[in-house]
């Protein structure tokens, strides 16, 4: 198999390309090596050098995306902008390397029926749904909008039933559920999905948007202030600086380890029958983010305080996980690490790395702050 993997030189694309390297497959890679992301690195992980054909520069660059593509059987496609927070106020930027990357793919795809394709998979988001499919006691499933600013303000963060104004609570949230996204980077992922279904279908080739809930593991920018909570408070946790978590600490997340993602990945790039669809790909579980500090904090024999400051961020969510039914039916995918276990083996990796910058953090909130995106 020929496979070209965007973003490739990134965490998942790292640990992707290395498993698919140890199935045998030729692999190109394509990357820009953003400095937000890469934190001044210019080249591949050294144990892939030489291992894998690299195209560098980035994937709005249609000469440059044609060329990737000569001759490719499978296209795995993670180059993307993932800042949720940053997405609010770098808008542009966003729409460009999200959207107009996938195009430029697209582009060449439709318009060279030359090309040996068979498969295209694209990283797709839970932010996808917003805040996701929820319970009320009267209602049974409902599917809470937007949280309510004044709410908010008051201190209550739960989410409340469209239909009666009750609180609600979390439930696991299928690929059915309406796609609703909160934040520019959600909906740049959810014109993503259809942008590549559409034109699939267009070139006769089948595609998978999976929806990756929150990854985690060794290999993640430790330098990048707007993605990953357990970078963030890892650094934080190490240089025993304040830990300041937003509204109650109770909002939780589904944290899926590297490997797991690129299990369930590698099962959708080698499957033979074609099930084309979008997929969840997660644990299933929810952790809080009071309980993701806490952990960081006994783990490193930190000093470092932990402070609920009630502050909330406009786009945020409250609580997501996956329902994994569809994608366990599909290719028979079950999460095999655990978040104590996963947690343990990304704060060993990154206890023995350098490149921490806490100041950068409070630098992307006071970013949102000024831009009234960041309220308490």
């Amino acid at each position: 198999m020929k496979l070209l993997v965007t973003g490739g030189a990134g965490f998942i694309g790292t640990h992707l390309v290395r498993r698919a390297l140890s199935e045998g497959c030729s692999v190109a890679v394509m990357d820009n090596f953003s400095s937000q992301v890469h934190a001044g690195a210019q080249d591949l992980a050294s144990d892939l050098i030489g291992h894998v054909q690299l195209f560098r520069g980035d994937v709005r660059d249609r000469e440059l995306v044609s060329r990737a593509l000569d001759k490719q059987d499978v296209i795995v496609h993670l180059a993307a902008e993932t800042g949720t927070g940053q997405s609010m106020y770098e808008v542009t930027r966003y729409q460009d390397t999200n959207i107009g990357g996938t195009a430029a793919i697209l582009d060449v795809l439709v318009n060279d029926k030359t090309r040996n394709l068979k498969k295209l998979v694209v990283a797709s988001s839970r932010a996808v749904y917003g805040e996701g499919q929820y319970r009320c006691s009267q209602h049974g499933a409902v599917y809470p909008s937007r949280r309510n600013l004044d709410r908010l303000l008051a201190g209550k963060y739960d989410p409340i039933c469209p239909l009666c104004q009750n609180e609600c609570v979390p439930e696991a949230t299928s690929e059915d559920c309406l796609m609703s996204p909160l934040s520019f980077y959600g909906l740049t992922k959810q014109v993503q999905e259809d942008m590549v279904v559409m034109f699939a279908q267009t070139c006769g080739i089948s595609s998978y948007a999976l929806r990756y809930q929150n990854v985690y593991g060794p290999g993640q920018s430790l330098t990048n202030p707007y993605t990953g909570i357990l970078a963030i408070f890892s650094g934080l946790a190490r240089s025993n600086s304040l830990i300041q978590i937003f509204e109650d600490g109770e909002e939780s997340r589904d944290f899926i380890f590297v490997d797991d993602v690129v299990e369930a990945t590698w099962r959708f790039i080698s499957e033979e029958r074609d099930l084309s669809d979008r997929y969840n790909v997660g644990t299933g579980k929810r952790t809080t983010v009071l309980q993701v500090a806490n952990e960081i904090v006994r783990y490193f024999g930190s000093s470092a305080q932990i402070s609920i400051t009630g502050a909330f961020r406009q786009g945020d969510i409250r609580h997501n996980f996956a329902d994994l039914s569809k994608t366990r039916a599909a290719i028979g995918f079950s999460p095999r690490c655990g978040f104590s276990e996963g947690l343990g083996r990304f704060l060993d990796w990154a206890g023995d790395q350098d490149g921490h910058q806490p100041g950068a953090y409070q630098s992307s909130l006071r970013e949102m702050v000024d831009r009234g995106l960041l309220h308490g």
